[in-house]
């Protein structure tokens, strides 16, 4: 089993940058995919960054301008967000699924809320 734990959130004005760590406990951190969600107000969680032995995945709406990696070492992900607009606003959470099977988040953090304001 897996536990993650978020931090970094906060409030910020638009444009500006935050950047989100995901602390995993256990020894077994290298077989697993890393991906970061939010979840706004009144709406649905959606993907916003995975990274794989595959490779890094982006939605659309944070490309050029989120960055996922991760720090095997540290048993630690990150989502670096630059260039921030308020529509970022949300609740982020990490999760981590097995590398085999990449779209079955089996474990999930409590997440971390960051704030836009224009």
């Amino acid at each position: 089993q897996v536990q993650l734990v978020e931090s970094g959130g906060g409030s910020v004005q638009a444009g500006g940058s935050l950047r989100l760590s995901c602390a995993a406990s256990g020894r077994t951190f290298t077989t697993y995919g890393m991906g970061w969600f939010r979840q706004a107000p009144g709406k649905e969680r959606e993907f916003v960054a995975a990274i794989r032995r595959s490779g890094t995945y982006y939605a659309d709406s944070v490309k050029d301008r989120f960055t996922i990696s991760r720090d095997n070492i540290k048993n630690t992900a990150y989502l670096q967000m630059d260039s921030l607009k308020p529509e970022d606003t949300a609740v982020y959470y990490c999760a981590a699924a097995f590398d085999y099977s990449p779209s079955d988040y089996l474990y999930w953090g409590q997440g971390t809320q960051v704030t836009v304001s224009s």
